[in-house]
């Protein structure tokens, strides 16, 4: 059984969604008389921001890029690869970047650094979780949902070799569950 495999739960389903609503309200205050693109990273991202979006009070648009830098890692090798890039140019867009995590924030910054280069009227980010302690790169975070300790997390859409991302909280594995290693 999948939650055979859980060592601890960080943040509990009731505290992802009180903290979802909580940062919907913020981004609907902010964007006030604007329609912004919500771009989600996936695959990660995906949970968050269905989620986030089902409580927004204003008007929006969506759209999705996908990158990779883990593999089936539990680190990121610092190497971004784009997967799946925009469908629509974003010039002159209020743009929001909706993240699952953020780590070393290499990815982060090579992403907002190319979404820049598009001519956002604005471009702005919101991150369900944060690691501070494995920041190699500062990237500007508009809405941080929870900062937690460096450990390596599933669950919400986080996942390890494709698997755990359909957990409804955040959670650390047994050290068991990466020995087995990827599904075959």
């Amino acid at each position: 059984m999948m939650n055979d495999d859980i060592a601890e739960i960080l943040i509990t389903e009731e505290q992802l969604q009180r903290r979802v609503r909580e940062l919907a309200a913020e981004i609907s205050i902010a964007y006030a008389g604007k329609e912004p693109l919500l771009v989600a990273v996936l695959k990660g991202g995906v949970v968050f921001m269905a989620d986030l979006m089902r409580h927004l009070t204003i008007h929006h648009a969506i759209d999705f890029m996908a990158t990779s830098s883990y593999g089936a890692a539990t680190e990121s090798s610092g190497v971004v690869r784009i997967l799946k890039d925009l469908e629509e140019p974003i010039e002159g867009l209020d743009v929001l970047v909706v993240e699952d995590i953020i780590d070393s924030g290499n990815t982060l910054d090579y992403l907002r650094r190319l979404l820049l280069a598009r001519n956002p009227a604005s471009l702005r980010i919101v991150a369900l979780l944060s690691k501070p302690s494995r920041r190699r790169v500062n990237v500007p975070i508009d809405w941080i949902g929870f900062e937690i300790p460096d450990r390596f997390v599933v669950g919400y859409g986080l996942d390890f070799a494709e698997r755990y991302r359909n957990l409804p909280f955040i959670a650390v594995l047994k050290p068991e569950a990466y020995a087995r290693g990827p599904a075959v």
